[in-house]
């Protein structure tokens, strides 16, 4: 989506359509939803019903192009003073009235259809429910880019003496931008190009018929190891080559990942247009998302083992937007601030933010002297089936599962020495992992509820945990857990934040 200059504000009190071409839009946003089940209907169907098949699937696309059509028809929206009024239907019809100051998220969408035409699907998100306040497929450009910036504003009287400071703050300023090179050295951290082959081959295992799944399968299986037992060399020749093979796919896995995350994230910007914060990427498809700084529940920094190597960190963030469920839910991407950055970066970006909150914390609390091993009985218990399934299966050589034990002495103390909480008049956070660390946080004022947990193995140990819940609290977000701390810090803790809690104006 690129910069344009500004778009003429949208007259209030006057209904609009949709795009003119908004119908096709939709059509293939449609078809695309049964696009699998017709490829598989037309052509792994019997040759004999061939005409049937073909016939059933016009019918199914013309009915979705009639629904298309009608609902271009019947669909307006306007401005009404500070809110958008959308009006729907012929047979059912539906009046809706959606407040600017109750829009949380705004997202532009642009595929390389969309630009074709000059156009852009817009999506409104208030907090709660599981659908959009408003999802318009589609809008000419200059309309969509009006439509956010009002919304951006609140609702202002743009074409009014709010004009210059909308128009100065169009381009906003920018927090963050990832060059090329950030962005190839997010492929090579990301395991993105292993889980879109993970699904592609899942998909084709559930979609293609068993036994062309399975006849590939054999096919590179006899011409690998065909090719490994030509070699020369004996075992360790074929223990090198199949090794090299291993690694070979992982490295096109990588380079994959690589190419997805450049179509993904190039020409990322995080910028700030007075409250609201605007994020802009995508190199075929252009996303642009706009949402409130208070709108902003909580707070995650994540740094895995490649993240250490290359000295980089990624920030993304809880929202007080629509909880999406289904398949909604699974393909909507988490918020992200700040994909990749140096921990630097992170923190100055943090505190840029948070205003007069201190970050990173001075102050770490540690957890009970015990934790590890609470943390431990999972891998003892884990350890005890490992051994008894492959006792099982190898007889005595089975006993090579207690080697799990070693590995998760290590992680469970190491995840004890770095784990920690703090908590003070602004904040509270909590950092947890080793192998895989993350930093959770979130302001006092947008906490809603607080409990305190204790297990069986918890009161042996002498410990309790806290769980601490905001309104950005959604399926696919992790909750704030301060976890194995010990029991008189964790019920004074827990005295101490729901006081707060309870005198404090919840901000969402």
């Amino acid at each position: 989506m690129t910069t344009t200059p500004d778009p003429p504000p949208l007259a209030a009190e006057r209904e609009r359509r949709l795009h003119p071409w908004s119908w096709l839009f939709v059509l293939i946003g449609s078809v695309r939803q049964f696009l699998v089940p017709l490829a598989v209907l037309v052509i792994f169907g019997g040759r004999r019903e061939e005409g049937v098949q073909l016939l059933v699937a016009g019918a199914v696309v013309l009915v979705l192009a009639l629904v298309s059509v009608w609902r271009y028809f019947t669909y307006r929206y306007r401005i009404d003073g500070d809110s958008l009024i959308v009006r729907s239907g012929l047979l059912e019809r539906s009046l809706r009235q959606v407040p600017f100051s109750r829009i949380h998220n705004v997202e532009l969408r642009q595929t390389l259809l969309h630009r074709l035409f000059g156009v852009a699907e817009v999506k409104l998100e208030s907090a709660g429910g599981t659908r959009p306040e408003a999802q318009m497929r589609v809008l000419k450009l200059d309309d969509a880019l009006a439509l956010e910036r009002l919304i951006r504003h609140r609702g202002r009287d743009v074409a009014g003496p709010a004009q210059g400071e909308a128009g100065g703050a169009a381009e906003g300023d920018t927090l963050l931008a990832l060059s090329s090179a950030e962005i190839v050295r997010l492929g090579l951290i990301s395991n993105r190009g292993m889980i879109v082959v993970g699904a592609a081959l899942a998909l084709s295992w559930q979609v293609l018929p068993e036994n062309m799944v399975k006849r590939a399968f054999d096919l590179v299986w006899r011409e690998a190891f065909g090719y490994v037992e030509h070699l020369d060399g004996g075992s360790w020749a074929t223990a090198l080559a199949i090794a090299g093979v291993v690694a070979l796919a992982l490295v096109l896995v990588r380079l994959f990942s690589v190419l997805l995350a450049l179509v993904r994230y190039h020409g990322f910007r995080l910028q700030a247009h007075g409250r609201r914060l605007t994020v802009e990427r995508g190199l075929l498809a252009r996303v642009r998302s706009s949402v409130s700084r208070r709108r902003i529940q909580a707070w995650t920094l994540r740094e895995g083992v490649l993240h250490r190597w290359f000295s980089r960190r990624s920030l993304g963030i809880d929202t007080a937007g629509a909880q999406a469920e289904g398949s909604e839910a699974q393909s909507r991407d988490p918020p992200e601030l700040a994909p990749i950055a140096t921990p630097e970066a992170c923190d100055g970006l943090l505190r840029e933010l948070l205003g007069d909150a201190a970050w990173p914390p001075e102050g770490w609390q540690p957890l009970h002297p015990r934790a590890w091993q609470r943390l431990l009985v999972g891998d003892a218990v884990f350890a005890a089936l490992l051994v008894a399934g492959l006792c099982w299966y190898l007889g005595p050589w089975g006993l090579l599962g207690l080697l799990w034990l070693p590995w998760g002495w290590l992680l469970a103390t190491r995840h004890a020495r770095f784990a920690g909480y703090h908590a003070d008049a602004r904040l509270v956070a909590v950092r947890e992992g080793w192998w895989s660390r993350h930093w959770r946080f979130a302001e006092i004022d947008k906490l809603q509820a607080l409990q305190l947990r204790q297990s069986p193995l918890d009161r042996r140990f002498g410990m309790a945990s806290l769980w601490l819940d905001t309104a950005g609290a959604g399926a696919a977000s992790q909750p704030l857990r301060m976890r194995y701390l010990p029991e008189a810090q964790a019920r004074e803790l827990y005295a101490g934040l729901g006081r707060d809690v309870a005198r404090r104006q919840l901000r969402w």
